[in-house]
């Protein structure tokens, strides 16, 4: 191993370490406050351990971001203006970032399993969130839909992520029309995100690198008269176009980004 790799490997552990000591006191208050708390004043204290996880990977491991297009998403004066969050998903930094970069409550769509996740997994089980059994597609569905609903309805924002699970720095997965359909049903428009963060954590690896990840923020797509296959066909056109504007290198591309 080289002196560099010692070093980040060095810097992980310590900042896993961090997340581990950092995460059982505050999971341990959020289930424990959840008797009484719950809705969004829950979330936001739920969210200030993901800042506080950003914050460590920043400071102990030397993962900066930088974030284009917040002014495509609504404001936290806007009220309940409603959108569905459709971003690419390379890594665990993203699951962790959205909600402490986002002004209104996310509800994640995600696997049942991380709820057996200590403290970590029992904190997400408290909050307005829609976990879903993977192996029953029509029962998961329906509970996207139904919860989706209702949740937007409250003032979230759901967050979908299209290719269903972390993919490969370069790689394309295959986009699922859930979020779209979601979107369709409910009338709400869907704004596509372009994340770089397996520059910094890749997606089989506990190494974190130094670096600067990009998070870039496309323009909400209308979806009035639009069916979920080409709604999607769309988000996909759009993240895959910016991942390559954004992480030319991981394209075999030599595309020079300004600053």
């Amino acid at each position: 191993m080289s002196l560099q790799r010692l070093g980040w490997a060095l810097r992980s552990a310590l900042f896993f370490l961090w997340m581990a000591i950092t995460v059982i006191p505050w999971g341990s208050v959020v289930v424990l406050i959840s008797i009484v708390v719950r809705g969004a004043p829950l979330y936001w204290v739920c969210a200030g351990w993901l800042r506080t996880a950003i914050w460590g990977a920043k400071v102990i491991c030397g993962v900066k971001y930088r974030v284009r297009g917040m002014e495509n998403v609504p404001t936290a004066a806007d009220g309940k203006a409603a959108v569905l969050l459709a971003p690419k998903h390379q890594s665990t930094w993203e699951t962790f970032a959205f909600p402490a970069l986002m002004p209104h409550p996310l509800c994640y769509v995600f696997k049942r399993e991380l709820l057996w996740i200590p403290f970590f997994g029992w904190s997400m089980a408290r909050l307005d969130m829609i976990h879903i059994d993977r192996s029953r597609h029509a029962e998961a569905w329906n509970r996207v839909a139904e919860q989706g609903k209702r949740f937007m309805a409250q003032g979230n924002w759901v967050i979908m992520f299209p290719e269903g699970t972390r993919i490969e720095r370069g790689e394309r997965g295959v986009y699922k029309t859930g979020a779209s359909r979601l979107a369709v049903s409910t009338g709400t428009p869907i704004v596509p995100v372009a994340v770089t963060s397996a520059r910094c954590w890749p997606r089989k690896s506990f190494l974190l690198r130094p670096g600067t990840i990009d998070v870039s923020i496309g323009r909400p797509i209308p979806v009035e008269g639009r069916r979920p296959d080409e709604l999607m066909r769309e988000v996909e056109a759009w993240i895959e176009a910016e991942m390559r504007r954004l992480d030319p290198e991981a394209y075999g591309q030599t595309v020079h980004i300004s600053t």
